[in-house]
């Protein structure tokens, strides 16, 4: 494997909100050859404080400073995704390889410039779809590839959520139904992780078609979404997104149905799944996860760019994920 970088990683991190408190940033210290060293946010007074509480030594106001800093040689942008493409491009052209928040742009177009201007300047390029380094999804892929299911045949998604107003009133961190910075609605901030996920499991999709709409008008974005897709490998999914339905009506369920069986869980729940086979008693797995959730993920970060290892996501996988979003919710076709 091939060493991008002689030295420790020093990490510049661009946009420290509410993401960077536990689930990631922290982790940057707690990894072998790794060092969070600068942090970047617009008001001087947040970044200030977020500096001081997680003792990062350097903190700025402007992402063009922290990308220039000599210390810097790796940056994680940690923005809402209408800022990926441009933070993306000025971290490449200062040589420096992207670690960037999902879903990694607002579409599979912004997606494809991120990729073609690191690949221009020789850059890596991660996307932050930590799941793929989680150890119950691991331990799934796993089963998955010793045919424990036998030939997988569908997958299918379901997650429904109710509408909280305060998740969605008029303020300042209502990002993610603002379809100008996150691309669409709740379904591009969570269905892009299962999306993502399934993509780890089984291969690219290669056909994708569905319909989004917003019923309860609660903000511009779309706040149903149902779909269906084909993976390149023959596997057949389906999806089924609500984020304005009932409290009895809740769910976040995965289900991988195969010849021999089939595996359930959660995305966003615990580390948790069930195998149920033909024959076979049903085993429940359940594993501990890291505090710092994306802690496992950004090791892969660190390890493929000192030549140790191998980053499950990249770019290249990222931007599927967008392809696919795009293709659900009808945008751009």
């Amino acid at each position: 494997m091939k060493k991008i970088i002689d030295k420790d990683i020093h990490w510049g991190v661009l946009g420290v909100g509410n993401v960077c408190e536990v689930k990631s940033a922290p982790a940057m210290n707690l990894i072998p050859n790794s060092r969070l060293v600068a942090v970047m946010r617009r008001s001087e007074e947040k970044v200030r404080d977020y500096a001081e509480r997680h003792q990062v030594p350097k903190w700025y106001t402007s992402a063009e400073e922290l990308v220039n800093d000599p210390e810097v040689n790796a940056v994680y942008i940690a923005t809402p995704p209408n800022a990926h493409l441009e933070l993306t491009k000025l971290a490449a052209k200062a040589g420096k390889p992207v670690y960037v928040e999902k879903p990694m742009a607002r579409t599979f177009a912004e997606c494809q410039e991120m990729i073609a201007v690191c690949e221009d300047v020789g850059v890596r390029l991660y996307v932050a779809y930590y799941r793929r380094a989680l150890p119950h999804f691991l331990k799934i892929k796993e089963l998955i590839k010793e045919g424990e299911l036998g030939e997988i045949r569908t997958v299918h998604i379901d997650l429904k959520q109710v509408l909280i107003p305060e998740l969605v009133a008029k303020i300042d961190n209502n990002w993610r139904v603002d379809p100008e910075i996150a691309g669409g609605g709740f379904f591009f901030d969570l269905a892009s992780h299962q999306l993502d996920l399934l993509d780890f499991f089984f291969g690219p999709i290669a056909k994708a078609q569905g319909f989004a709409t917003n019923q309860a008008k609660a903000y511009e974005a779309e706040d149903i979404v149902c779909g269906s897709f084909v993976f390149e490998s023959g596997v057949v999914g389906t999806g089924n997104w609500c984020f304005t339905t009932s409290k009895v009506s809740e769910i976040d369920k995965i289900t991988i149905y195969g010849s021999k069986g089939k595996i359930s869980f959660e995305t966003f729940g615990k580390g948790e799944f069930v195998l149920e086979r033909d024959n076979h008693e049903t085993m429940y797995y359940q594993v501990d996860l890291p505090h710092h959730i994306q802690q496992p993920l950004i090791k892969t970060v660190v390890d493929d760019l000192l030549g140790l290892g191998e980053c499950p996501s990249t770019g290249i996988s990222g931007a599927r994920t967008n392809w696919v979003m795009d293709r659900l919710v009808g945008k751009g076709f």
